[in-house]
């Protein structure tokens, strides 16, 4: 069991166990964006980006004229929260804490997170270090981003990128459909043919120093059990209460 931990949130303390592979999906659509996610331990976040206007609202479709920035609900709280416990987002847990931002936009948007990120020196990781690992899925600009080299944001790979020499620093994480790799439901026994093709997909990306995250798996226990024991190292969730209980009952 891992220690745990104070969280400190909204001038409260509050007591956490990160939980390394736990990836909040879609966290903005919950009461509270990153404070839901961090109050059950989550050790990553997911959030939908819209470059409107020379503006990044999160939202998962077209934004609203409510939708909020990414830097009000993310960069600036992270940011106060990695002044607040010492450097780190969780108190003496050295992390990183991971955000995915998933680009809903192609043109501009890597840059204008590169720029908004840039005015927050503290979220920005020096390789493989620091409390924060930003990185880029959905309409990621690979052929440019692989051009300039790391510049404090990652790159979320796809299967067709394992073997090609992406580092870690550049690109950690390898994520695609559950769908393309197992057509097990998790509402029975999985069978050791059920996950076979991610067991192996696994051990490639584990090779590389990397981690795997698949998403709309069955988001359920029994997925959940299955999915880390053959290697799966985000697990992707909308259901964060119910996760957070389940891996504090395994000491995960």
């Amino acid at each position: 069991m891992k220690p745990l931990i104070v969280l400190l949130l909204l001038g409260h303390s509050v007591l956490a166990q990160v939980h390394s592979n736990a990836h909040a999906h879609n966290d903005y659509e919950h009461t509270r964006p990153l404070f839901d996610a961090l109050l059950n331990g989550f050790g990553s976040v997911e959030a939908d980006v819209y470059l409107v206007n020379g503006t990044l609202l999160v939202s998962h479709n077209t934004p609203g004229p409510k939708a909020k920035t990414l830097e009000q609900l993310y960069l600036r709280p992270l940011d106060s929260l990695i002044q607040a416990n010492g450097g780190n987002v969780y108190s003496n847990f050295e992390g990183p804490f991971w955000l995915m931002i998933d680009c809903k936009t192609s043109t501009g948007t890597y840059e204008a997170i590169r720029a908004a990120v840039r005015k927050y020196p503290a979220l920005m990781s020096k390789g493989d270090k620091g409390p924060v690992k930003i990185f880029l899925s959905g309409n990621r600009p690979l052929e440019l981003m692989v051009k300039d080299g790391y510049s404090g944001l990652g790159i979320d790979g796809r299967p067709d990128d394992v073997g090609k020499g992406y580092d870690f620093t550049l690109m950690p994480v390898i994520s695609d459909h559950y769908s393309n790799w197992s057509s097990w439901k998790g509402k029975s026994p999985a069978t050791e043919n059920d996950l076979q093709k991610i067991r192996v997909l696994a051990a490639r990306v584990h090779q590389e120093g990397k981690k795997l995250r698949l998403w709309a798996i069955p988001d359920q226990e029994e997925a959940w059990k299955a999915l880390m024991e053959v290697g799966v190292d985000m697990i992707n969730t909308d259901h964060l209460n119910e996760l957070n209980i389940y891996l504090l009952r395994i000491g995960k």
